[in-house]
């Protein structure tokens, strides 16, 4: 069974990130981040209350090693 993605709000995602152990987010030079083992995680800037996009959020399931 493959999970179907939807685009989700950044809070949503932040939320998710912290129920699977990430600590954050911090203010970041540009962006906020988050870390984990030593891993550190860039998460996009929320624009005009838009939703994170599901090819962004494949980034940065990606990056955090998550998927």
């Amino acid at each position: 069974m493959q999970t179907k993605f939807v685009p989700v709000s950044w809070h949503e995602l932040t939320r998710r990130l912290n129920n699977l152990g990430w600590d954050g987010p911090f203010s970041g030079k540009k962006h906020p981040y988050m870390r984990k083992d030593g891993i550190f995680l860039l998460i996009p800037n929320p624009h005009h209350g838009e939703d994170v996009s599901v090819d962004l959020i494949k980034k940065v399931l990606k990056r955090a090693e998550i998927v």
